[in-house]
C-alpha cells in the first residue's frame, strides 16, 4: 500500500520538502505536495503544515534498565529533599508485600535542599528495618542500602570491595563494581518479565519520537544470561511488539564471556533491521555526580578522591584487542580524563596490532577531556556517543567538581565535530529521561532548562546539527547510515511529526515542542 504524506515541513536530513510517499516500510519518493499529489497512491495524509523529520535515534541507553526503573520507586520525582524522598518511600513501601525488596532509582544528593550529603542506611532504616531497601543514584554508579539489605547480602565492616568498586559501610553506600556484589542475592527477572520491561520502554520511547535505540542491556541484570535477553527481543520482534529498532551494545567484563558471544555469531552488525548486535560495550569508570569518574587529579570539591577506573590497564587492553581482532567495534563508557587516557591507549594499541579502516570504535559520554585527548580522538577516527541532556544537571556542578582548567575543555563535542569526529546523541536512560527535544535544546543553548549557563557557549550545536545527532549520525554509529536516519528514497520509513518547527522556534523553548506522532516502518506507534 502506498501512503502519501503531504502539506508538511519535512526535514529530510539534507534539505526541506513538503511531501513523501511510503510503500510497505520504506520511503519511496520525496518532493513538493503538488507534484506528489499527481502520483499514484492508495491513501493520503494531510500533515497540516507540521514539521516532520526522521525518527529519533537514542544512541546510548539501557532499554531493559529503563523498563525496570519504570516499575520501581521513581526517586527522580522526589529528590528535592531527603526528607521528602523518605516520606515518599514510606508511602510507596506500604503498597508492597511484607518482606519484599523496596527498590528505587533516581536520587541525586546535589538536589537535596535540606541536607548536603548522600542518603545513608540510617535514613533508609526510617522507612523499614524489616524489609530490604536498595536505592540507586540517578547515574547508576552508586547505591544505598538499609541495614536489612546489607545483612541479607552479607556486607559488613570487614567486606573488601572488588577492583573498580568502593564500599562505605557506615553509610550503606556501594559504588560501581561493588554494586555487582549483591546481584546473586537479588531476585532475577525471568524472560517474560524482561519482555514486559522492553514493551514498557518501547512505548515510553515512542512517546518521545524515538524509533531506534542503541542499548546496553546485559549490564542491567548481571545474573541473567545475555541469551535470555536476546531471545526476549527476538520473540517480541516476531510477535510485532518491538516498536523500537534495537542495536545491542553488548556489555561484557571477561574475555571468556566475550569469546562465547563472538563464537555464537554475534559480531557487530549481525542481525536484522529490528534487532542487531552492536559493539562490545564496557564501563571504564563511574560518574561525575558520585565522584567516581576517574580524573587525572583530585576532585576540586573533594581532594580526598580522584575517582577510579573499573578495570586495570591490562584487562582493558585485552578486552579491546580481542574485540578489535575479531571484527567487533568497541564502545566504552568514559567520563573522567584519566579513564579517557586508559581507553584511548587501549584502542590505539589494538589498532596497531590489527589495523582497521572503518572500525567505528567509540567513546560513550566523553565528558571530562583535555585538548590533547580531543586531538587523539580525531586522529584515531573514533565515534563519540554524547548526551547533551547531561548539561541540564552537569552545568551546575562541572567546574566545582573538576576545576576551571579541566572544565574549560570538557563536553567539547562541537570542537570534536570540527575536527571531523562523528558525534551522535542520546540520553543514557534511565540516567536521564529520554526526552529528545530537551536534549536538542541543551545541545543548542548549552544552558540548563532552569537557566543555568551557558556553559562553553562556543560548543553549541546548530538546530540542524542537533537534529542530525539524533537521526542520521546515530545511524552512522551503528553502520546503518544507508538504511535509516533520513527521509530518503529506499530508507526505512521511520519518522516523527512535531507540533512546531524547531528551526523556527525559540531555542530556549525547544523542550516545549510536543511529539504529535511517531511512525516505525510506516506504522503509527504513537499518537498524542
Amino acid at each position: 500500500m502506498k501512503t502519501l504524506y503531504f502539506n508538511g515541513r519535512v526535514y529530510t536530513g539534507e534539505d526541506f520538502k513538503e511531501a513523501f510517499i511510503v510503500e510497505d516500510d520504506k520511503f519511496v519518493k520525496t518532493g513538493n505536495s503538488a507534484e506528489l499529489l499527481n502520483e499514484a497512491y492508495d491513501q493520503k495524509v494531510d500533515l497540516e503544515g507540521k514539521f516532520v523529520c526522521a525518527g529519533f535515534n537514542d544512541s546510548h541507553m539501557h532499554l531493559t534498565g529503563l523498563g525496570n526503573t519504570l516499575n520501581v520507586a521513581k526517586l527522580n520525582e522526589h529528590t528535592d529533599s531527603l526528607s521528602g524522598m523518605i516520606a515518599y518511600l514510606k508511602d510507596f513501601s506500604a503498597k508492597l508485600s511484607p518482606g519484599s525488596w523496596i527498590k528505587g532509582r533516581g536520587w541525586n544528593q546535589d538536589f537535596f535542599s535540606d541536607v548536603k550529603r548522600m542518603p545513608s542506611k540510617t535514613d533508609l532504616d526510617e522507612v523499614s528495618s524489616k524489609d530490604p531497601i536498595i536505592l540507586t543514584r540517578a547515574c547508576g554508579h552508586c547505591a544505598v542500602l538499609n541495614s536489612k539489605a546489607l545483612e541479607l547480602v552479607k556486607i559488613d565492616e570487614n567486606t573488601v570491595a572488588p577492583l573498580g568498586g568502593a564500599i562505605d559501610y557506615p553509610n550503606g553506600l556501594l559504588y560501581d563494581n561493588a554494586i555487582d556484589m549483591i546481584d546473586k542475592y537479588m531476585p532475577a527477572p525471568d524472560k517474560e518479565e524482561i519482555k514486559q520491561m522492553i514493551r514498557s520502554s518501547c512505548r515510553f520511547l515512542n512517546s518521545f519520537g524515538i524509533t531506534s535505540s542503541q542499548s546496553d542491556d546485559y549490564s542491567s541484570f548481571r545474573q541473567v544470561d545475555p541469551e535470555v535477553i536476546n531471545e526476549a527481543y527476538r520473540e517480541l520482534k516476531e510477535s510485532g511488539e518491538l516498536t523500537v529498532r534495537v542495536y545491542e551494545q553488548s556489555n561484557f567484563t571477561t574475555i571468556e564471556d566475550l569469546r562465547r558471544h563472538i563464537e555464537a555469531g554475534h559480531l557487530t552488525g549481525a542481525g536484522d533491521e529490528k534487532f542487531r548486535f552492536g559493539p562490545l560495550k564496557m564501563l571504564g569508570d563511574g560518574s561525575l555526580g558520585s565522584r567516581s569518574a576517574c580524573l587525572s587529579r583530585p576532585y576540586a570539591d573533594d581532594p580526598s578522591t580522584s575517582g577510579f577506573c573499573l578495570f586495570s590497564d591490562v584487562h582493558m587492553n585485552a578486552m579491546v584487542q580481542y574485540a578489535n581482532a575479531h571484527g567487533m567495534s568497541v564502545a566504552v563508557h568514559t567520563i573522567g580524563d584519566k579513564c579517557l587516557d586508559q581507553v584511548l591507549n587501549a584502542i590505539e594499541i589494538a589498532l596497531k596490532l590489527n589495523p582497521r579502516t572503518d572500525h567505528r570504535h567509540g567513546i560513550v559520554h566523553c565528558q571530562i577531556s583535555r585538548p590533547d585527548q580531543l586531538e587523539k580522538i580525531a586522529a584515531l577516527h573514533l565515534h563519540v556517543y554524547a548526551q547533551s541532556i547531561f548539561l541540564d544537571y552537569d552545568n551546575h556542578i562541572v567546574e566545582a567538581r573538576v576545576g576551571k582548567e579541566l572544565a574549560s575543555s570538557s563536553y567539547s563535542w562541537k570542537t570534536l565535530m570540527k575536527k571531523g569526529v562523528s558525534v551522535s546523541n542520546g540520553s543514557d536512560a534511565p540516567v536521564e529521561i529520554p526526552d529528545v527535544m530537551k536534549g536538542i535544546e541543551c545541545a543548542v543553548t548549552r544552558t540548563s532548562i532552569d537557566g543555568c549557563g551557558p556553559y562553553l557557549k562556543e560548543e553549541a550545536f546548530s538546530v540542524k546539527e542537533a537534529i542530525d545527532s539524533f537521526t542520521r549520525i546515530g545511524a552512522f554509529a551503528s553502520f546503518e547510515e544507508d538504511i535509516k536516519g533520513m527521509i530518503k528514497e529506499g530508507y526505512l520509513a521511520d519518522f516523527v511529526v512535531l507540533d512546531e518547527d524547531p528551526f523556527e522556534s525559540d531555542p530556549y523553548k525547544l523542550h516545549e515542542i510536543k511529539i504529535n506522532a511517531t511512525y516505525l516502518g510506516g506504522d503509527c506507534v504513537y499518537k498524542r
